[in-house]
């Protein structure tokens, strides 16, 4: 809808299951950086994190919660609006398939917001169609699941919220992409055609966009065969070999994959051997804090 927009993914540092969440900031004014504050709508769908949804409402903000269960009185707050939707229920009499239900909640939910805002609903089933391309099954349950969350909103909610969201075009000729697959299209345009690599939180989506787009570039379209390979090696030594036979080739890891390249990486600065190593980093050669995104290896690698 060219409007521009701001996304923070903000999750803790651990290993077992805990709430995360997603923060987007929309501004015809294309403001990039967190808001000071509160949100105006929050969308809480965990009940471990309720309290501290609650507590993020800005007054007269909108929180919308699965009704499902009652919700406790001690989070009511009498300063900002509550839209609740018993979607659990609504995903256990849809779907017999316990994981379908988890997952089509989110779809669901992202039709209320669209009903809420006033989003532009043919957007969201383009954006569907282009998720899923090549997997066309998938497309119609996706888009009911949005229909499904639109017309409860309409039938039981004042829809649009008084803060809503109108197409501009603001946006211009700019794309909307994280680092992360900004560095693997990257790759794709730097003309490297092998990544060894052996998958390491938070450097794993690096190789998985490299090889979505090369999906989509790098095959030939006469004999359909591909024009790059992805390895998956045993360890972060074995992951950088491919330079020493003349590809151009590329590796992701982090901060414990730089501690074990150590050795290799000093065998190819004195052998002159081109290698291309991005660094996504964490706290450091550390195995207890995975997803704690820093800039702990700067020193190291430079």
């Amino acid at each position: 809808m060219g409007i521009p927009v701001s996304p923070t993914n903000i999750f803790p540092s651990n290993i077992q299951g805990m709430p995360t969440w997603y923060d987007v900031r929309i501004s015809e004014n294309d403001y990039l950086a967190h808001r000071e504050g509160g949100s105006d709508i929050v969308v809480a769908m965990n009940s471990q994190s309720m309290s501290d949804d609650v507590a993020n409402v800005e007054p007269g903000g909108f929180f919308f919660y699965d009704s499902t269960k009652q919700i406790n009185p001690q989070l009511i707050r009498r300063d900002i609006t509550y839209l609740g939707m018993p979607i659990s229920e609504i995903c256990l009499l849809e779907y017999s398939d316990p994981r379908l239900r988890q997952l089509f909640k989110n779809v669901i939910y992202v039709g209320v917001l669209a009903a809420l805002l006033d989003m532009e609903f043919a957007v969201l089933k383009d954006l569907v169609a282009d998720q899923f391309k090549g997997k066309e099954k998938l497309v119609a349950p996706n888009v009911h699941a949005l229909e499904q969350g639109y017309q409860y909103a309409k039938s039981h909610f004042d829809c649009p919220l008084p803060i809503r969201v109108k197409r501009s075009d603001k946006v211009g000729n700019r794309i909307l992409i994280d680092g992360n697959t900004a560095a693997g299209l990257g790759a794709v345009y730097d003309g490297d055609t092998v990544v060894g690599w052996y998958p390491i939180t938070p450097s794993t989506s690096v190789v998985e966009s490299f090889e979505k787009y090369c999906n989509r570039l790098r095959i030939d379209p006469a004999s359909g065969k591909k024009n790059f390979a992805i390895m998956q090696a045993e360890d972060e030594l074995a992951a950088i070999g491919a330079g020493w036979n003349g590809a151009r080739s590329f590796t992701a890891t982090s901060g414990p994959g730089i501690s074990l390249m150590g050795e290799f990486l000093g065998l190819a600065y004195f052998a002159e051997i081109p290698i291309m190593l991005m660094n996504i980093q964490r706290a450091g050669p550390s195995t207890g804090m995975p997803t704690r995104t820093q800039q702990s290896d700067v020193l190291t690698c430079a």
